[in-house]
Formats: C-alpha cells, structure tokens, sequence
C-alpha cells in the first residue's frame, strides 16, 4: 500500500459524500426562503406549509451536512501536514472567514429561525432565514476561494519553501473562484429543483392513487379532499403542484446557468490547465474536434490506443476560445512542455520516500476525467429534459396516474446529484499530478505550484490512514442510513409530518390552517421544539 494513494481516497470519500449535502443545502435554503417569502407576503396556507415541509428537510440535510464536513478540515493536519504547510498562510484567511464569520451567521440566524417561529414578527423570522441562506452562500464562496487558488494560484510569493500572500484581494477575486462560484451555486439550484420536482410529483401522484384527486373528460384535475387524514386537503394539493412547479422551473434555469458559467469555466480551463481540458477530450493530438464518442485505452500514458469514434469540428475549439478555428494543444504537445518546464522526474527528497525521483505522470486519469466531465453534462442535460416535460405534463393541475413515470421522477432527483459530483471529481482528478497548479501566466514558470505526491504527511503509515479510511467509511455510511431514513420518513408522512397542529384541524376550522397565532404556529401547538424535532 502506498500511503499516497490511501490519502487521496481517504479525502475523495470523505469530500464527495459531504458535497452530495452541500448543494441541497445551499439550494433548498434559498427556495425555502423565497417560499416563506412568498407566505409573508400573501398570507396563503399553502406557502406556509411548504416552507415548513422543504425547511424541515432543509434541516435535516443542513446538520448532516456539518456533521461530515467538520472531517475534511482534520485531515488537512493528519494526512496532509506538507500540504498543510505549503498553503498555510493563504488558506489559513479564506477558512478563517468561511468559518468564524460566514458558518457562525448561517448557524446563529438558522437557530433563531428554527426556534422563532411564534417568538419573533413575521418580519424578523423571515429576515432570520434570509441571513442564514445568505450566510451558507457566502460561507461556498470562501470555501471556493481556497480550492480555486489551488487551481490557479494567485497573489503569493514563495518564501521558505512555503506561499506566502501579498494580495489578499488577487486571492479573493481570483478569476477562477468567481466563475467556480457562479457555476457551483448554479448547480446548487438544479439538485433543489430536481428534489422538489420528485417529491411533489410522487404526493401528487399519491392523491391521484389514493382517489382524492381526481380528472375530468378534458384531463383537467379535480381537487379533493380526505379530511379524516391530516393535511390531505385543497390546500395539499396546491402544496405539491406548486413546489412541483417551482422545482421545474428553477431546474431548467439553473441549466442554462450552469452552460454559460461552464463555457467560462473552459475557456479558463484552457488558458490555466491546458493538460485538463486535452484530458478531458481525450485530445491526442492538436486540433479542433470535440470527441462526443472515444474508445480505447484512455489510461495510455501516451495515447497511443484511443480512437475518436464520434467528432464534431470546431466545437472544441469554440469551448476553448469561442472561435472555431483556434487549434488546441493535444496530450502528446503538452506532455514535453510540462516536462520542459516542471522537470521529468520528482526531488530527490527523503519526505518522498518510495516515491522520491520517480517520473512524473503529467496526463491526469483519462478514464475520470473524459467521462466525468460527459456525466457532468449527461446528468445535468437530463434533469433539465425532465423539467420541461414536467411543466408540460403538469399543465393540467395534476401529474399523469402512471406509477412508473412516479418513479422515472423520483429517481430523477439523483440526475443533478450526479452532475455536481462528477463535475468535482472531474475539476480536482483533472489537476493531478498537481495538488496546487502551476500559474502559467506568472512569468513563464510559476515557482507556487505543489505536486500530490508531496503533500502527504511523511510520518504517517499508509496502515495508519487506512484505519482510519475504514472507521471514516463506515461512519459515513451510517450516517447516510440515518440521513435517507429520516428524509424518507418526513417526504411520506407529507405537509403533516413538519405541522403537527394539523393533526388537530377541526372539520369546521377553514382550509387557510387556522387556528393560527399569526407566526406559522398553531395555538394547540405548545412545544417550540415542535418544529425542530
């Protein structure tokens, strides 16, 4: 075993399952908030409950989220202490900020929201989401600017083998983050779209299968209503069409968001990390071609076996520069480049060990990053074709009776899942053998750059990172069984699983949820925990 390897499947593991949370929570937060919005602004029941129902769910991913993200910053001292070291003083200022500034608002104004809700004005409590919302997007940006300067390292000198920063604002402003940030916070909106879609779709097709709604000779829905079960009245059925609504809408935009912050990020891509964007294609040789189709051995070290079965012309030339024209270096150009500039072989350092003086493998695993970045695309691509479909199959106020489009549409919610993890595994597999990337801008060879292979932490066993790579995992996957049963247990029990008080909606008791207090809480409701339990 090598300790190295071990260390990167470590904080993979650990990284992608924490980010499978990250963009639930950024995305839902805000649609939550536009919700609840929409409540404080026109009093309507059905806003009320859905910002209960999507706020609890948000809650739930919202501490798993914290819960397995507090690891990644361990690791960096455990398993990564040379990394640690060499990016210390940049990095110490965008974690310090994501962490003492933007973490403490988002959980500080998230407890007054999750408690306030018959404590504080309407006004107040609504402000108190918006803070926290805001808080977790801010708290994204600082996090983004960490990795991207790792992507393009900006406004450092190298001092004592380590960077130092010189321009704080060259760090946070760095072209890379903004773009990254956008594009993140994009596909943040498309996993709160495709969830709200899914799950919307399959209530609404409960009360078509339970008989509650029903259609008439033109399709149209006809609402009804089960008054013995809570909640499964009028005001349900607005609940889930227009969250389905809402979800499809902010789906497809999100897409278009995320294909023209995508097109920056490549054209980036091409001027800072030349090898990535060839990997990507599996590009061999210089042109202008976009392989759609590539088979082979896309692990060849020298593309030696890869034949680009299905190609467009000029379409890479166009995500590179927005020409179609420009000819774009290819694996076996850059490979002696990289050689001439960075050296063919690793020191001669003892903190190496096995590895010390080995060639360096300057082509990134075509394997991961061709289809990655396909995924990416796939993933997205769908999800956004299930969304219009949606608006489309919903005009008529109910979703269609067939069980297995219930399924198609459920399952669907894992398509952006899909698409944002490939895009990471993608963005960070892509930069190796790099685990900080050379400038190519800073004066021909920028000396801030960091090969993977040197970051480990010398003093420690690949045995001793495995142990804790298995007791992680296993934690983890615990962890994902709590996560799904409790999102399974709120998503079936409905609006009535996060509003207790209607378990005691009398029949006489109008369709707008009263008895109302005024805040969103019942008067029968005594217990302020109500809603965080």
């Amino acid at each position: 075993m090598d300790a190295l390897e071990v260390a990167r499947w470590q904080f993979g593991i650990t990284t992608v399952y924490h980010f499978m949370m990250v963009p639930l929570t950024i995305g839902l937060g805000l649609v939550v908030a536009f919700m609840q919005t929409l409540w404080h602004r026109t009093g309507k029941a059905e806003y009320l409950r859905m910002t209960k129902f999507w706020g609890k769910l948000f809650l739930i991913n919202f501490i798993m989220g914290v819960a397995t993200g507090i690891v990644q910053e361990f690791q960096f001292g455990m398993a990564w202490s040379e990394y640690s070291r060499f990016v210390g003083d940049v990095f110490g200022a965008p974690l310090a900020m994501e962490a003492l500034l933007a973490f403490f608002v988002e959980s500080t104004f998230l407890g007054l929201w999750i408690f306030g809700w018959k404590q504080l004005k309407k006004g107040v409590h609504l402000a108190c989401l918006w803070i926290a919302v805001i808080g977790s997007v801010i708290s994204a940006y600082f996090i983004i600017v960490a990795n991207s300067w790792m992507q393009h390292p900006v406004g450092v000198t190298l001092e004592g083998g380590r960077g130092r920063m010189v321009d704080a604002w060259a760090v946070f402003t760095n072209n890379t983050a903004v773009v990254a940030f956008s594009h993140t916070i994009m596909g943040a909106l498309a996993v709160a779209g495709g969830f709200l879609l899914g799950i919307a779709w399959y209530h609404l097709w409960r009360r078509r299968t339970d008989g509650i709604d029903t259609v008439d000779a033109s399709g149209r829905v006809v609402v009804g209503e089960a008054r013995s079960v809570p909640g499964r009245d009028k005001t349900d059925h607005a609940v889930w069409l227009r969250s389905l609504r809402i979800g499809a809408v902010v789906a497809a935009i999100s897409f278009a968001g995320t294909s023209i912050t995508g097109d920056l990020q490549g054209k980036l891509m091409f001027e800072q990390q030349p090898m990535k964007m060839a990997a990507a294609e599996a590009a061999c040789h210089d042109g202008t071609q976009f392989s759609v189709l590539s088979v082979g051995d896309l692990g060849s070290k020298d593309c030696s076996n890869i034949v680009a079965v299905i190609e467009v012309p000029g379409l890479l030339s166009f995500l590179a520069k927005g020409d179609f024209t420009t000819s774009v270096k290819g694996v076996n150009s850059l490979v002696p480049e990289y050689q001439e500039k960075y050296g063919t072989h690793l020191p001669n350092d003892p903190k190496l060990g096995d590895r010390a003086g080995k060639e360096i493998q300057y082509v990134p695993v075509m394997e991961v990053t061709y289809w990655g970045f396909r995924m990416m695309i796939g993933f997205g691509g769908l999800a956004a074709l299930a969304a219009v479909a949606a608006l489309w199959l919903t005009r008529r106020g109910t979703v269609p009776a067939s069980r297995w489009l219930m399924r198609l549409a459920v399952f669907g919610i894992l398509a952006p899942f899909g698409a944002n993890a490939a895009g990471w595994i993608f963005t960070e597999m892509g930069r190796q053998p790099f685990v900080v990337a050379p400038n190519p801008d800073m004066n021909g060879v920028d000396p801030v750059f960091m090969y993977t292979a040197a970051a480990v932490s010398p003093g420690v066993s690949a045995a001793e990172i495995l142990t804790s790579l298995i007791a992680l995992t296993t934690v983890y996957a615990v962890l994902m069984v709590v996560e799904i049963k409790l999102l399974t247990t709120y998503i079936r029990g409905g609006v009535a699983s996060a509003m207790p008080e209607l378990a005691h909606h009398d029949d006489d008791t109008p369709d707008d949820d009263t008895p109302d207090d005024g805040r969103g809480g019942s008067r029968r409701e005594t217990d302020v925990l109500a809603f965080a339990y």
